[in-house]
């Protein structure tokens, strides 16, 4: 049973909307949150990344950065401005690229479903990054990214979604400039119990990105536990059917002392091995680029994968049968020589890195499918590190659940 909220958003004006959305934190380093900020005041990177607007090198887990944080998102809820709602509502989300479109319920989630497993993790958080979002929230008293969560498909959620877009005109509608649209819908106050209900039947929550704004919320609640609104976090539900998931390539910086040749032997040796394509056709194969040139690996003719729903993961074949094995990759997670590239950047970006000389060898993931992800949490299994990139991703900074 999922149990959902309504919350009283705050969000920008539809005008200043599309300035004010910003990428997930996450997804960029200082650079390029700086280099994307650059000459709007009102992007909510300065708040999500606050570090952008103090002196090069400063260490972005400083307190002066999350005091600057807390300073930027008082500044732009007034600059903006933003809209703060009188009445607890839930919101529809649509995001659409390139023909692709989804539809999910904008709403707070509950903290207790969260620790009992009813929300569902495939990933290992990491202390220091939960530390830094922890400390985010408690500044701001504000959840401002959301979750970002898929459900098994529902047919009562999908006729209310189609009718309240059907019939209402979006608080907010625009292109940003990945192109990428971003469109948001009130949910009128009758159709907030049929919502709720239908959301009860479902039966288990899955966290697709966004691990660490969960876990950082739970921690988040215990000093504001007076606070009914402590008790719940920010997320956006999406039917499992309509979400796209891009592959989550990697790179590594060198062949542990072999020339290109040699380390084509050895994996000509191990796996069946022809010429191209940049990007692999099937799961079970893996495209590798080295020295100038593309390769398909084919996974499959390394012997049987695992047993297990993790063991049989392309990445974790990968991982277990090459990196680990011929390139000395023991751990993806603490292993400096191992990169990962979000599948949105295209094969070009792997090309480019091996031609500089940043990277030796570049491997093009075939995408994990929802299903896989699914299994690997119903399994209370997790996934391999950078498993997978969800495309397109929401907005920080368009709907914000203060606590």
């Amino acid at each position: 049973m999922a149990l959902i909220r309504p919350f009283r958003a705050v969000r920008p004006a539809p005008a200043a909307a599309p300035r004010v959305a910003a990428v997930p934190y996450d997804v960029v380093d200082a650079e390029e949150a700086r280099a994307l900020a650059a000459g709007n005041p009102l992007s909510f990177l300065h708040v999500s990344r606050a570090e952008i607007d103090l002196p090069a090198g400063v260490d972005p887990h400083d307190d002066l950065v999350y005091r600057t944080a807390a300073e930027r998102y008082r500044a732009l809820k007034r600059d903006a401005p933003f809209v703060e709602e009188r009445e607890p509502s839930f919101y529809l989300y649509h995001l659409a690229e390139a023909g692709h479109g989804q539809t999910g319920v904008a709403a707070c989630y509950s903290l207790d479903e969260y620790d009992n497993d009813v929300i569902k993790k495939h990933e290992r958080t990491r202390k220091d990054k939960e530390d830094d979002r922890t400390r985010h929230i408690m500044e701001l008293r504000a959840q401002t990214g959301p979750v970002f969560l898929t459900h098994r498909p529902n047919a009562q959620i999908d006729e209310l979604s189609k009718r309240v877009r059907s019939t209402t005109d979006p608080l907010v509608d625009f292109d940003a400039l990945d192109g990428a649209r971003h469109a948001i819908w009130r949910v009128d106050a009758k159709d907030e119990g049929a919502l709720a209900q239908a959301f009860a039947s479902v039966t288990a929550l899955y966290i697709a990105d966004g691990h660490h704004r969960a876990a950082s919320a739970a921690r988040a609640r215990e000093p504001f536990r007076d606070s009914e609104e402590a008790h719940s976090f920010l997320a956006v539900a999406f039917p499992s059917d309509q979400l796209r998931i891009l592959p989550y390539n990697r790179v590594v910086r060198d062949l542990k002392g072999m020339t290109p040749e040699r380390f084509l032997g050895e994996v000509d040796r191990r796996f069946a091995m022809t010429s191209g394509p940049a990007a692999p056709d099937e799961k079970g194969t893996v495209s590798m680029y080295v020295a100038g040139k593309w390769h398909t690996v084919d996974l499959k003719s390394g012997g049987l994968p695992g047993a297990s729903v993790i063991g049989a993961l392309d990445c974790n074949v990968l991982q277990e049968r090459l990196l680990r094995p011929l390139l000395g990759i023991q751990d993806v997670r603490t292993d400096t020589r191992i990169d990962f590239v979000g599948g949105a950047r295209g094969t070009r970006t792997l090309e480019q890195l091996v031609e500089s000389g940043k990277a030796a060898v570049a491997f093009s993931m075939y995408p994990v499918s929802v299903i896989e992800l699914m299994d690997v949490s119903d399994a209370g299994a997790l996934m391999p590190p950078k498993s997978t990139w969800f495309e397109p991703k929401l907005r920080d900074g368009l709907l914000i659940h203060e606590i």
